[in-house]
């Protein structure tokens, strides 16, 4: 019988009480400071209150991805999806604001930018992604300054929106998705309806063009059909088949050319390229050729490096998307797996979950959620637990899911940083 949504929301959260580590001076490093890492920090430290956490992250504030698609159609905010690391230092976690450099995992050292060598005893990396430049031709970072990505949250988004707010009405707006695995497989989808939203509000003769690498996406099914009731004609969704993946890209023009030659000219072009694990999973020697970082279904240790942990996007986690949802699960995951192993105890079996909310409209949210597990060293999904919502559903039910979208999005930030 397939399990509940409670069931699948909270699935993970509710582990074990952990025996407090006795090893004061066992030191567990903590690299990335977004929904993965911060959660580890946040979850080992009151797991296992005596051992030394330090959290090494560059930004002085984190910006979510998720809920970014809100503020670039004018939903919400800036400071609304912007989270400083004030709470995990009062619950006694070091936050040092650095760029992790190098990894010595023979002598299990850290080194970062500004010199510091930090020893560690287990080793958590969750650095999110880091964009293929040069996977498109002419796509690189300074093109990145003319046709932004907007993949990393910060000044990417606000730059993305700026565009769209200059952009005249009657203008294009021309995304370039790229093929699986990339992080957030629904955010394409969300930030074309949602920029929809944008536009039929403000810019209404405005067009949308989506030039895919893929011929199916994360909830096509539920996502197509509301394009067609709420926006009509204003979003084009192109296919591979259809000739919809890009090969090039002209920047300073907003052109881009697909595999079959076709040019297609924006006023404002989103190119969200290939992506791969962040830079210093690279340099702990961790990835395989995927570019992503191979783990442990039980407990998301490397299979590469003795040691070290990877989750989140950065990791290859079988049929687990890349979500803030799913890397915070893993971060309690890990958090009691680091403070068992560190105390002698056993850890718990590891059930993962994940949910991915999406808006298409304000009031009409739609979603997709799964349960998973370990099985010989992989995550396969938990039978009867993967699904989508209705496809059928009534207005109140769409409705339901925009709310518990926002109530997540609250939940989840005041329970990694905002206390």
């Amino acid at each position: 019988m397939p399990l509940s949504r409670r069931s699948l929301l909270t699935a993970g959260l509710a582990l074990p009480a952990i025996v407090h580590a006795h090893g004061a001076s066992a030191q567990v490093v903590i690299v990335g400071g977004g929904f993965g890492g911060a959660t580890v920090a946040r979850y080992l430290r009151a797991y296992a209150p005596r051992v030394q956490i330090t959290l090494v992250e560059p930004t002085q504030q984190f910006v979510t991805c998720p809920f970014s698609n809100h503020y670039l159609a004018g939903l919400r905010g800036w400071d609304s999806i912007v989270h400083d690391y004030a709470g995990l230092r009062a619950a006694g976690v070091r936050v040092m604001h650095a760029r992790a450099n190098d990894v010595n995992a023979q002598a299990r050292t850290l080194r970062l930018d500004n010199g510091t060598i930090l020893r560690w005893d287990r080793l958590v990396l969750s650095p999110g992604v880091d964009m293929r430049w040069g996977a498109l031709e002419g796509y690189d970072e300074p093109a990145a300054e003319l046709a932004p990505h907007a993949w990393k949250a910060g000044a990417q988004t606000q730059l993305l929106r700026h565009q769209l707010q200059a952009m005249p009405d009657g203008g294009r707006f021309v995304m370039a998705i790229p093929d699986n695995p990339f992080r957030c497989p629904p955010g394409p989808y969300e930030r074309a309806s949602l920029v929809a939203h944008y536009f039929k509000q403000h810019k209404p003769r405005s067009k949308i063009l989506l030039l895919d690498a893929k011929n199916n996406f994360s909830k096509k099914e539920l996502f197509l059909p509301a394009w067609k009731a709420l926006y009509g004609d204003l979003i084009e969704w192109v296919s591979l088949a259809q000739d919809g993946q890009v090969v090039r890209v002209d920047a300073k023009a907003l052109e881009v050319e697909t595999a079959f030659g076709t040019l297609h000219k924006a006023d404002v072009l989103n190119v969200i390229p290939p992506q791969k694990a962040g830079f210093i999973a690279d340099r702990a020697g961790v990835l395989d050729a995927s570019g992503w970082a191979p783990v442990r279904g039980e407990n998301f240790a490397s299979t590469h490096v003795a040691g070290i942990h990877v989750l989140g996007d950065a990791a290859l986690a079988g049929p687990i998307p890349k979500s803030g949802f799913a890397a915070s699960n893993q971060g309690k995951v890990v958090a009691a797996t680091l403070a068992a192993d560190l105390s002698g105890q056993t850890a718990p079996t590891a059930v993962y979950a994940n949910t991915c909310y999406s808006l298409v409209a304000p009031g009409y949210g739609i979603s997709v959620a799964g349960m998973y597990r370990a099985q010989d060293g992989r995550i396969v999904d938990v039978p009867h637990t993967v699904g989508i919502s209705p496809l059928d559903a009534p207005a109140a039910y769409r409705a339901a899911e925009a709310s518990h979208g926002a109530t997540w999005y609250a939940a989840i930030s005041a329970d990694i940083w905002d206390r």
